[in-house]
């Protein structure tokens, strides 16, 4: 198979396959903060978030949502379909924190009454600025169409993950979503784990996520350990992965 190295990110190289239409991703040993101005390498890291993330999008996968991941094929390595991402990454908050939080005053750990979708633009150069709905379309980086699909989409996601996470006594603060296009429809890529969520754990309200990285408050991988142990108890044996 000849491989040819087409992205590098902060936490995921993708390559190209002998299939145009797909695309090998692979997981990386390193945490990025700061927009990726922090770079950590942490083994093990590449590993722990991928089994997290081959978890969750098969779950997804099973409750209906189309996702880009074709085959998991090592510990770090997955094939995926080859989307063309919209450049929006799209955050939906269920509680207070993080940025939300100091950019409006509001106390941390509130819970809001209904969940909020933001939406960020996707360009390193620029620091990802917040985008709002008419500025994205101008730009043309989305049509309207698109928009009403991603936020039924990305609050479906959110309803059946909220549900999960209680299930193993932990509560979805809030999560970053990234969507592509495919044949003509939107689906669900990137990944799903705790570098592009905030989860608590509901007993000690705990960070479970890469805010332990963030803000220097523990071990990452056995933080994020933690959440796969609890996956995997809860779902492991029921998505076929």
């Amino acid at each position: 198979m000849s491989e040819t190295l087409l992205y590098s990110g902060k936490a995921k190289d993708l390559f190209s396959t002998d299939d145009p239409e797909v695309l090998k991703m692979i997981y990386k040993d390193q945490a990025t903060a700061l927009n990726g101005k922090r770079k950590e390498q942490i083994t093990g890291k590449g590993e722990v978030n991928y089994e997290i993330s081959k978890l969750i999008f098969a779950y997804l996968s099973q409750q209906g949502i189309e996702t880009h991941l074709i085959k998991n094929v090592s510990e770090t390595e997955q094939l995926v379909k080859k989307v063309t991402i919209i450049p929006l990454e799209v955050v939906l908050r269920n509680v207070v924190a993080g940025s939300f939080a100091r950019k409006f005053g509001q106390p941390l750990g509130q819970r809001l009454e209904q969940p909020i979708i933001e939406y960020y633009y996707k360009n390193d150069a620029l620091d990802d600025p917040a985008i709002n709905i008419s500025q994205a379309t101008a730009l043309k980086l989305v049509t309207p169409t698109e928009v009403a699909t991603i936020e039924a989409m990305t609050k479906q996601i959110n309803t059946l993950l909220i549900k999960l996470f209680n299930e193993i006594g932990i509560d979805l603060i809030d999560f970053k979503l990234e969507f592509g296009r495919y044949q003509g429809r939107l689906i669900l890529a990137d990944e799903f784990s705790p570098d592009n969520c905030r989860l608590w754990d509901q007993k000690t309200h705990s960070s479970l996520d890469k805010d332990v990285f963030r803000q220097n408050k523990g071990d990452l991988v056995t933080v994020y350990e933690t959440v796969l142990q609890r996956l995997t108890k809860m779902i492991g044996g029921s998505t076929n992965v």
